[in-house]
């Protein structure tokens, strides 16, 4: 009876080298290449056609790409196995390690194979022929590798040095990097050196005596994963904290680099790792002037070349030797020979923020500029406005209502300071894009109840009062207290008589009660340290630049510097291009799920601010700031059904919070807006595929000036009411929206 072997594939990586079709949302496994569905479908496909033995079929993948890897499965018999989903990446070794613990758990000290997802090879028969002689190597406590006898001198792959053959079965001298060319042909002529497939056989008990010796940090943070991992119909799945502490390297720099003992038997297939153009011109099926042609193509007079059509008829003339690869928002042109130098252009645009590199956009987005226009206005002018200056204002009481049911009447609720200013700043925003309704009046009316109703004894604001005016929380909140500011200073630009007096009132408060004494932003609540958020801090950097933009005073500036000084250091991750919520005292991220809560809307909020602070200081790095946080909400931060923003995400991109509300749905076209001028892409055709889905999912079903503030992540309304707070977002990115468009007009 034949050994049984436990079967992993690994499906990890992005492939950047076959930019721009493999990006970060889509990588090349869930591709298909030459025929036959997807490069990790055809893998599975490879392991479950072994000829005798059993052999369960698990595969690590990464979570983001959960619903893809269940596509690829469907209607696969994995003898037993399934899929084990990482939160994060940790690197090869991690998967070797988590392989070989599953095993021991579930099986016992039994045969492991672990392939990649992404090769192209010949048949599954000769792929198993090459496995079988590798099994009494792997039984006897040796770790196996294949290695391919090289054809020319490739710089695409590491290699293997071998010494003595045993039984078609040799020892390995040494693993090396990949090589450049020169080296290469020393590695080719000398004929004892094999391209490394990256397929490993062994033994699991031998494979934790490796890591006991080499790496036990690594067994054991994946251990205690493993064993917190949970379960469901679908998949394991490893708890975020726990993975994300392994230690992130190489199975072959954790152990094969290291190990004595090593053997390797050649590959009796043919193989490809699909890694370049290059690679695709080689497998592809060529015509007699071998062209890969895939797609609507017309191609005259062409030589191997590689040309892929995506969609649209794309006509070639005269093309020799060369990579032709167009794809939604991205071309690639090279000589195929270059084709190993795609990284370099991938690195230029992750330096610069590009989204081109781990999004991929939708075909048939609005391309005319300007298409919403009329709607916006509309709703803006003749609904929106018309209803909340009316039915949204309190006259018996002051003030403005928190929220209106969905039949347009008031909601009897407490009325927090925030919601009051907020109000204020959308007259006052709506007054300078020229609505010619009784802006003034509101204006004052909402700074009356404000003032009148809701400063404390300091000089601060308390955050919310009853319906009728009195006090109901006396807490003096910075989040509140920028929303203040921000609403006075457009108060005052609208030329309210008591505005500027009451902003450097706050002010003062401001830096009497709320500044940090270490100089280190801005506290919660006054008086309280303790969890740090990077939201108020948002917030009042937008009030700080509205109040340089109100009186030309550079002192606001410098304040907005501060929290400026805070973001580069502290609030992003150059890593994961996400930003922070919460912090301790020390501006570290919070302990557990908290620490690693992004959340797409504010990742849009912040774009806009860094990009009008940059014009306004000169510190014009920030726009790739900028663009980074919106490459990353929208890479990680979309719910593909809807497209439209989840309320939070992992620094990993795995949704915490589905519910998509109806604010960072508008402060994306804030910040696509914003960006469009910024020296990046052209996002005129984003900007319009935003404001569509703004009015598709929340705007358009709701009644005449009202909206679905809260949509599941099928596309369902969880709205019971319609919250003011969420209007000032409306009416600044749809008023945004109109002045950029204007020519269109």
């Amino acid at each position: 009876m034949s050994q049984r072997i436990v079967s992993f594939v690994m499906s990890g990586g992005v492939g950047s080298r076959l930019w721009p079709l493999s990006r970060q949302d889509n990588p090349k496994q869930f591709h298909d290449f030459s025929g036959g569905g997807s490069m990790l479908a055809k893998t599975l496909r490879r392991l479950a056609a072994r000829p005798e033995g059993e052999t369960p079929i698990f595969l690590i993948a990464s979570e983001r790409h959960a619903e893809r890897v269940h596509a690829d499965l469907a209607g696969l018999d994995l003898a037993g196995g399934g899929p084990l989903f990482e939160p994060t990446g940790r690197n090869t070794a991690a998967a070797v390690a988590l392989a070989s613990l599953l095993t021991l758990s579930e099986y016992g000290d039994e045969l492991v194979l672990v392939v990649p997802s992404d090769h192209e090879i010949s048949t599954a028969r000769q792929f198993w022929q090459s496995i079988e002689a590798g099994a009494e190597a792997a039984l006897a406590g040796r770790l196996v590798v294949f290695g391919i006898k090289p054809t020319q001198p490739e710089t695409g792959y590491g290699y293997i040095e071998v010494a003595a053959d045993r039984d078609c079965v040799f020892d390995v001298s040494r693993f090396v990097e990949k090589p450049d060319l020169a080296t290469a042909q020393t590695y080719l002529d000398a004929g004892n050196f094999y391209w490394n497939t990256g397929i490993f056989l062994f033994r699991a008990g031998a494979m934790r005596d490796a890591f006991a010796a080499f790496e036990p940090k690594i067994w054991q943070a994946t251990e205690a994963a493993y064993r917190a991992a949970t379960s469901d119909l679908s998949g394991l799945y490893m708890p975020l904290e726990l993975y994300s502490a392994i230690p992130s390297t190489s199975i072959d720099y954790a152990v094969m680099e290291r190990a004595k003992g090593i053997v390797m038997v050649p590959a009796d297939f043919r193989w490809n790792d699909l890694g370049s153009w290059q690679s695709l011109l080689d497998v592809g099926p060529s015509d007699r002037q071998g062209n890969v042609i895939v797609g609507d193509v017309v191609a005259i007079d062409c030589e191997n070349s590689y040309i892929r059509g995506d969609g649209r008829l794309l006509s070639a003339i005269g093309m020799k030797n060369v990579a032709i690869v167009p794809t939604a928002g991205a071309t690639f042109v090279a000589p195929v020979s270059h084709s190993q130098h795609v990284k370099k252009i991938v690195e230029q645009l992750e330096k610069s923020g590009r989204l081109e590199t781990r999004f991929t956009p939708a075909h048939g987005r609005v391309i005319e500029s300007g298409a919403w226009r009329r709607r916006v206005r509309h709703w803006l002018f003749e609904e929106t406005l018309p209803l909340w200056s009316t039915v949204g204002a309190d006259d018996r009481h002051g003030g403005f209502h928190e929220a209106l049911g969905f039949d347009a009447t008031p909601l009897m609720k407490p009325k927090r300071m925030r919601s009051q200013a907020r109000q204020v700043y959308a007259f006052a925003v709506a007054k300078q894009r020229g609505w010619d309704g009784p802006a003034d009046r509101l204006i004052a009316h909402g700074i009356d109840f404000m003032a009148g109703k809701g400063r404390t004894d300091r000089g601060g604001w308390v955050r919310t009062l009853n319906v009728d005016g009195s006090v109901a929380d006396p807490v003096e909140d910075a989040y509140d207290h920028s929303c203040v500011l921000l609403a006075l200073a457009h108060a005052h630009m609208s030329g309210h008589p008591d505005a500027l007096r009451l902003g450097e009132e706050t002010f003062a408060f401001l830096d009497a009660h709320l500044e940090d004494s270490r100089m280190t932003g801005f506290l919660e609540t006054s008086g309280v340290e303790g969890e740090r958020r990077s939201n108020p801090h948002m917030h009042l950097l937008e009030a700080f630049l509205a109040w340089h933009q109100a009186t030309g005073e550079r002192a606001y500036l410098r304040r907005a510097s501060r929290i400026i000084d805070l973001f580069r250091s502290h609030f992003f991750d150059a890593e994961s291009w996400t930003l922070g919520e919460y912090f301790d005292d020390s501006w570290k991220p919070v302990a557990g799920e908290k620490g690693t809560w992004t959340e797409p809307g504010h990742h849009f909020e912040w774009a806009s601010l860094l990009v009008d602070f940059a014009a306004r200081s000169g510190q014009t790095d920030l726009n790739g700031f900028a663009r980074k946080l919106y490459a990353s909400a929208v890479a990680n931060g979309l719910n593909r059904a809807t497209g439209l923003s989840y309320g939070a995400v992992s620094r990993q991109g795995l949704p915490l919070d589905t519910v998509s509300r109806s604010w960072p749905q508008a402060e994306a076209v804030k910040a696509a807006i914003a960006l469009d001028g910024s020296g990046g892409p052209d996002l005129k055709p984003e900007i319009e595929a935003r404001v569509g889905r703004l009015f598709r999912w929340h705007i358009d079903p709701a009644p005449l000036g009202l909206w679905i503030d809260r949509i599941d992540e099928r596309g369902r309304s969880l709205a019971t009411d319609v919250p003011a707070s969420i209007f000032y977002h409306l009416v600044y990115a749809l008023t945004q929206y109109l002045d950029g468009t204007a020519e269109q007009g």
